[in-house]
C-alpha cells in the first residue's frame, strides 16, 4: 500500500515521534511504507540504522552509491556487514559510466580540487544522479542525518516531505541523537564500523575528498578541506544553488 503524506501530516508525525527512540519511527515506517529503503554511506550513523532496522525486519532494503572513488575500507565494511547481517538486501548503485567518462575527459580525474563548481559537478555525476534515479522508485527513504552534524542540518525534522525528489517521504530517525549516543549504541551492540575512524577520520566520503581531522577541528572539516566558505554538502541531502552550475552540467553531460 502506498502512503501519501503532505506537509501537515509530516509535521504532526514529527511532533509525535520527537523524543522517541529511533527504533519507534523505524518500526512505524517499515510497517507503513511498502517501497522504503535506507540510504547508507556506511558512516557510524548509517550502520547504527542498519542494525536497528535489521533487528525489526531482516528484509529491510538498504542502498548505497559506489562513486568509483571510495576508499578500500568502505568496501571492506560492506563485506563485513553482509557477513554480519545474513541476507542483507543491499543495492549498490553506480554512476552512468558515459557521464563519468565525459566529465573526466573534459575536466580531469581530480577536477574537484580546481573549484567548488567542479566539485559540485563531480558530486552530482557520481552521487546525486544515481541517488535521484533510485529514489524515483521509492515512497520513502531513511537517512542517518543528525541535527548536530553541520549547520545546514540543525533544523531537520524526523519526518519530512522531500520536494527535491518527487515529494517522497524522508525519514531521519537519528535527528535528535548526538554523536555520543550513536557511538554508545554501536559499542553496546557490537556493530562493525568503518576502519578509517581509528585513523582520525570523522566524516567519510570519497577517498580524494576525505581526510583525518586535527584536534579541535569540526567533524566535517575533513570533507573538501581545500575549499573556503563553501557548503560541506554534496547535494544529496540539500539543493545547492550555484550560478552557472546547471548550465555547465548540461554542457558536459550532453543534455
Amino acid at each position: 500500500m502506498t502512503v501519501w503524506l503532505d506537509e501537515l501530516d509530516a509535521g504532526e508525525l514529527s511532533i509525535r515521534f520527537e523524543g522517541e527512540e529511533p527504533q519507534a519511527l523505524l518500526e512505524w515506517a517499515l510497517d507503513e511504507f511498502e517501497n522504503i529503503a535506507i540510504s547508507a554511506a556506511f558512516q557510524a550513523d548509517d550502520v547504527a540504522l542498519i542494525d536497528m532496522a535489521y533487528s525489526l525486519d531482516p528484509s529491510v532494503r538498504v542502498f548505497t552509491v559506489d562513486t568509483g572513488r571510495l576508499p578500500q575500507e568502505t568496501h571492506d565494511l560492506i563485506a563485513a556487514l553482509r557477513e554480519r547481517y545474513s541476507g542483507l538486501h543491499l543495492d549498490v548503485l553506480e554512476p552512468d559510466p558515459g557521464q563519468v567518462a565525459r566529465m573526466v575527459s573534459t575536466k580531469g580525474l581530480d577536477l574537484m580540487t580546481e573549484s567548488v563548481e567542479n566539485r559540485l559537478l563531480c558530486c552530482n555525476v557520481r552521487k546525486v544522479q544515481p541517488l535521484t534515479g533510485h529514489l524515483d522508485g521509492l515512497d520513502a527513504w531513511v537517512t542517518g542525518l543528525r541535527r548536530d552534524q553541520w549547520a545546514t542540518r540543525t533544523n531537520i525534522r524526523k519526518v519530512e516531505i522531500d520536494h527535491d525528489h518527487g515529494a517522497i517521504v524522508k525519514l531521519n530517525p537519528l535527528a535528535e541523537w548526538t554523536k555520543r549516543e550513536v557511538w554508545e549504541y554501536l559499542r553496546e551492540h557490537d556493530v562493525p564500523v568503518h576502519a578509517l575512524y581509528a585513523q582520525g577520520y570523522t566524516s567519510i566520503g570519497c577517498a580524494p575528498c576525505t581526510r583525518a581531522i586535527a584536534p579541535g577541528e569540526d567533524d566535517r572539516a575533513g570533507r573538501w578541506w581545500w575549499e573556503t566558505n563553501a557548503p560541506k554538502e554534496c547535494g544529496m541531502h540539500c539543493s545547492i544553488e550555484h550560478g552557472g552550475f546547471e548550465h555547465e552540467l548540461k554542457a558536459i553531460l550532453g543534455k
